[in-house]
């Protein structure tokens, strides 16, 4: 996916910003018609505030789940796949013990990964990215209230309580 050509409206037609004018003829068409869909920004305060609560959510983990996650990088991420933001890869193996060999060898190429192996299958989970560049303002509200709500639980709380101790905090 390439990043959007960002555009202005100059009242007559939208003309794409000086830095963008060779991309946008490499592009596009002239007498071809185009849609237009706005992207919305993300807040740079409420991007601010997610890493805020995760890193505060981190802090505060009970002491069985610190060594799962050695940083609050380590934890989005999980919460990411566990919410379902992931891309998923599967392997159909000979055997189960094939399975869990395959399984063995995956698991450090990605520390973010989730690998799981069952029965025959091998299944490998990775994080989809949270970026600007990939994720639009919509998906990222959701996907970001899907990772506090999970985070918050892991720590027994709510994602209402965490982001306003998130807030305090910042």
């Amino acid at each position: 996916m390439t990043a959007p050509i960002p555009f202005h409206w100059d009242g007559d037609a939208m003309v794409p910003l000086t830095p963008f004018r060779k991309r946008a003829d490499d592009v596009f068409v002239i007498g071809q018609v185009y849609r237009l869909e706005e992207i919305e920004e993300r807040s740079a305060k409420s991007h601010k505030h997610y890493f805020a609560c995760i890193r505060e959510a981190w802090q505060n983990l009970p002491e069985e789940w610190a060594d799962k996650f050695p940083s609050p990088e380590h934890l989005r991420k999980w919460a990411l796949i566990m919410c379902g933001y992931a891309d998923e890869r599967s392997i159909v193996c000979a055997s189960k013990a094939e399975a869990l060999r395959l399984a063995a060898f995956i698991r450090p190429m990605d520390d973010f990964a989730v690998v799981v192996a069952r029965e025959n299958v091998v299944k490998a989970f990775t994080p989809q990215s949270q970026s600007t560049r990939t994720m639009g303002q919509k998906p990222f509200q959701e996907s970001k209230d899907a990772v506090l709500d999970k985070i918050a639980q892991l720590i027994g709380t709510d994602a209402a309580t965490l982001k306003r101790n998130a807030g305090m905090a910042a």
